[in-house]
């Protein structure tokens, strides 16, 4: 039988690799973020864009060290004994070097495809749950609502199972997480009050070391307020209702509602948000200061801090992001 899912080592920090950077600049950036010194690249699935699957096997592939994380599949969009074969041969063929993101999509993208569920509560956990089993070995469980592999077993099956989490935002979602998979992933902005109450939601769970990967807009200054700037952009939707798992936690929770409902629009409502807000909600600063911001999110509970460049040149945002890495041994 292979390996539980393995361990990974807290205190990680990775980079996102941008959905929208031109396909001649994805090799290199991958491959500079490992010179760099970066424990790990997150690949993103957004419809319309690129394949998640096909993003991390070139990545794994192109980089030696690299864990290479895919943040998300939706469950909605694969038949889960296909998904499970695909990760699983990439497991076999890079072992110990992927992580598994599912969730649910965007609604509004899974239904255009026609794959929204009346329940996706229940089709993720019925997912998630067949989806370990298969990548470990072990037989499909019994049919559900909605996933069907009752005893069907995968014969190519890798030594090391990679974990599999949820990148869900919803208190009852993040309590499925907490039932039937190894961890969460929250997506940008994952302020540490937002990591503490994520960790809550898990229930039980919390106390077995899950895996939680966090994501935040990142850019890294000599000029602090270049650096702040520069993530202003990536910051405008976070006033809409959808986000307001991320926001409730926080401390200023009301005054943002308050400011949102104020502004004529979402580019004002994110150009005049108060610095220590924008401190607050993204990865920002000086090299001292953003080492500072991914420090307080391990310290939340987070094993592994995410950056999301902010800027038009991501290869070179990368190499100012590089300087928020923490000292290693």
């Amino acid at each position: 039988m292979p390996d539980s899912p393995a361990p990974l080592a807290h205190g990680r920090v990775g980079v996102m690799l941008p959905l929208d950077l031109p396909i001649g600049e994805v090799l290199p950036y991958v491959r500079r973020a490992e010179e760099l010194g970066f424990d790990q690249v997150w690949v993103v699935e957004d419809l319309g864009w690129r394949g998640g699957v096909a993003q991390a096997a070139t990545v794994l592939a192109s980089t030696t060290n690299l864990t290479v994380g895919i943040g998300i599949m939706p469950a909605g969009a694969r038949n889960v004994a296909f998904a499970a074969m695909e990760l699983a041969t990439l497991a076999q063929l890079h072992p110990g070097r992927l992580i598994a993101g599912i969730g649910h999509g965007m609604p509004g993208w899974m239904r255009q495809v026609g794959s929204w569920p009346e329940s996706p509560l229940t089709l993720i956990k019925e997912y998630a749950r067949a989806l370990r089993l298969l990548v470990a070995g072990e037989p499909g469980p019994e049919n559900g609502r909605y996933v069907r592999c009752e005893g069907v077993v995968l014969t190519e099956i890798p030594d090391t199972v990679p974990p599999v989490i949820l990148g869900v935002r919803g208190p009852k979602s993040q309590a499925v997480a907490g039932e039937v998979a190894d961890g969460l992933l929250l997506a940008e902005p994952a302020a540490p009050g937002y990591i503490t109450a994520s960790l809550r939601h898990l229930g039980p769970a919390a106390a077995n070391s899950p895996e939680i990967v966090v994501y935040d807009a990142a850019a890294v200054d000599d000029d602090e307020e270049a650096a702040l700037t520069r993530v202003r952009a990536v910051l405008e939707s976070i006033g809409e209702p959808q986000w307001a798992a991320h926001i409730d936690p926080l401390p200023f929770a009301e005054e943002l509602r308050a400011h949102r409902a104020a502004s004529p629009d979402a580019r004002h409502f994110a150009q005049t948000m108060p610095a220590d807000w924008v401190r607050a909600l993204s990865i920002a600063g000086t090299p001292a200061q953003a080492r500072a911001a991914i420090d307080a999110r391990h310290a939340a509970g987070a094993t592994s801090v995410v950056l999301a460049p902010a800027g038009p040149d991501r290869l070179a945002a990368l190499d100012s992001l590089a300087r928020a890495l923490p000292h290693r041994p």
